[in-house]
C-alpha cells in the first residue's frame, strides 16, 4: 500500500473511531441552547473535542510508543495510575453510554422493551465478540461510518433550508466556555491517547514504513479525519441552533430525533437508529477489548485476566447502561472534570518541542494541574456556596478551568528556572 492509500485509510480509521454515537447527540443540543451564539459553542466544541484529540495523534506520531509513554515522562508509576484510570472511566461512562443511546434512540421507540433487558442483551452479545474476535466489527466499520455520514449530512442540509422561525438567544452565560466543557463529553480527548497507541501499533505491525514515514502519514491522516470532524460537528451545531426557535425538546436524543424525522421522515429516522445502534455496539466492543487487553498486559499477557476483565465490563456496562443518556452525562462530569485536565495537558507537552517540555517540566505542570483542578471536580459533588471564595480569585474558576492560567504560569517559570540552571 502505497503512502497516499495509507494516509486516507488511516485517515477515515481515525474518524471512525473518533466518531461514536455519543457524538452525534451532543452537537445539536448544544446548539439548540446556543441559538445565536452558536458559532461560538462550536469553536469552544472544537477545541475540545477536534483541536486537542487530533494533537493527541500528532502526539503518539512524535512517541512512536504506546499509551504508558504518554504519561511516562512524569513517572512510570504515574503512567500506569493515569492508564487505569483512563480505562476505568472509558469502561464506566462512555461504554455503557453506547447502550442507553441505542435504547433511546432505535428500541424505546418502536418496540415494548424495558432499557434493563435490552442492555443485558447488548453487553451479552458485546462480550461473545470481545471473547471471540472476528473481522465482522471491521467490515461493518466500513460501511457504517460512510452511511452514518450521508445520513447526517442529508439532515443538516435538508434541516438548514426549511423554513426557520429566528434563532432564540443563548442560555449560556459563556458560549465559547460551553462549547468546550460539552466537548469533553465526547470523551475524545481521552480516546485520542489510547486511539493514537493503537494506531501506531498498528502501523509497527506492518513493518512497511519508517519512523519518519510513519510521523509523516499519521500527522496527515489526523489532519484529514480533523477537518471532517469539524465539519460534521459545526453542521450539527447549526442546525440545532437553526431550530432552536421552531421546536421544543428536553434532552439530546430527542431533538436528534426530532431533527432527523423533519428532514427525513419516520423511515430515515428509524434507519439512523439501526445505523446509531451499529455505531454504539462497535464502540462498546473497542472499549471492553482495549481495557482487558490493557489488564491482560499489566499481568503478565493472561488470558484469564482478559476474560475476567472482559466479563466484568459488560457486568458493569448492563448496570450503568440501562439508565438514561442524560443522567450518565451528568453522573460523567466529575470523573471527566479529574481525568480531562490533565489528559489535555499531557497531549500539549507531548506535542510541545522537547527542549521546552523536559521531565521536570511534566511533572510540575501535571501536579499543578491536578491541584488547580480540584475545586473544578468538587463543583460537582458538594454545594457551589462553598467554592466561592477560591473562584473568586482564581481566573476561569467559574467556567471550570480555574486550572489554566496555573498551569501556563508553571510551564513558563519552570523553563525560565531550568534555563538559568543550564548557563549557570
Amino acid at each position: 500500500m502505497t503512502q497516499g492509500k495509507q494516509t486516507v485509510v488511516t485517515a477515515f480509521a481515525l474518524f471512525s473511531l473518533f466518531f461514536g454515537a455519543g457524538n452525534l447527540i451532543l452537537p445539536p443540543f448544544l446548539g439548540y441552547n446556543a441559538g445565536e451564539s452558536w458559532l461560538w459553542v462550536t469553536l469552544g466544541f472544537a477545541v475540545s473535542a477536534v483541536l486537542i484529540p487530533i494533537l493527541a495523534i500528532y502526539g503518539h506520531a512524535r512517541l512512536q510508543g504506546t499509551m504508558l509513554d504518554f504519561a511516562n515522562k512524569v513517572t512510570p508509576g504515574f503512567a500506569i495510575f493515569y492508564s487505569i484510570c483512563v480505562y476505568a472511566i472509558s469502561i464506566s461512562l462512555p461504554s455503557p453510554r453506547t447502550a442507553s443511546v441505542t435504547y433511546e434512540m432505535a428500541i424505546q421507540p418502536y418496540f415494548e422493551m424495558s432499557s434493563l433487558t435490552l442492555s443485558t442483551l447488548y453487553f451479552a452479545v458485546v462480550l461473545i465478540f470481545v471473547l471471540n474476535r472476528t473481522k465482522i466489527i471491521s467490515i461493518i466499520g466500513k460501511f457504517l461510518t460512510p452511511l452514518i455520514i450521508l445520513l447526517l449530512v442529508a439532515v443538516v442540509l435538508i434541516g438548514l433550508f426549511s423554513e426557520l422561525e429566528p434563532m432564540k438567544q443563548s442560555l449560556f452565560t459563556n458560549s465559547f466556555t460551553a462549547g468546550i466543557l460539552e466537548g469533553y463529553q465526547t470523551f475524545d480527548a481521552i480516546g485520542g491517547v489510547v486511539v493514537g497507541g493503537v494506531i501506531i501499533i498498528s502501523f509497527n505491525l506492518q513493518g512497511k514504513f519508517d519512523a519518519p514515514e510513519k510521523r509523516k502519514m499519521i500527522g496527515r491522516a489526523g489532519l484529514i479525519a480533523g477537518i471532517g470532524l469539524f465539519v460534521i460537528y459545526g453542521g450539527l451545531i447549526a442546525l440545532g441552533a437553526s431550530h432552536s426557535g421552531t421546536v421544543t425538546s428536553s434532552n439530546r436524543t430527542e431533538l436528534l430525533q426530532i431533527l432527523s424525522t423533519g428532514s427525513l421522515g419516520s423511515i430515515g429516522t428509524a434507519f439512523l437508529g439501526v445505523l446509531v445502534t451499529l455505531a454504539c455496539f462497535t464502540t462498546a466492543v473497542g472499549i471492553v477489548t482495549g481495557t482487558a487487553d490493557f489488564v491482560k498486559g499489566l499481568l503478565k499477557d493472561s488470558q484469564l485476566a482478559y476474560i475476567i476483565t472482559a466479563v466484568l465490563g459488560c457486568i458493569l456496562g448492563v448496570a450503568v447502561g440501562q439508565w438514561d443518556v442524560h443522567y450518565i452525562i451528568d453522573i460523567a462530569l466529575p470523573a471527566l472534570m479529574f481525568i480531562y485536565p490533565i489528559t489535555i495537558v499531557l497531549i500539549l507537552l507531548n506535542v510541545t518541542p522537547k527542549k521546552l517540555a523536559s521531565q521536570w517540566v511534566f511533572r510540575t505542570v501535571v501536579i499543578v494541574t491536578f491541584l488547580f483542578s480540584i475545586p473544578d471536580f468538587l463543583g460537582f459533588l458538594i454545594a457551589q456556596e462553598q467554592l466561592q471564595g477560591i473562584r473568586g480569585w482564581l481566573p476561569f474558576a467559574n467556567d471550570n478551568m480555574g486550572w489554566i492560567l496555573p498551569a501556563l504560569i508553571t510551564f513558563v517559570i519552570t523553563n525560565v528556572v531550568l534555563s538559568f540552571r543550564k548557563k549557570d
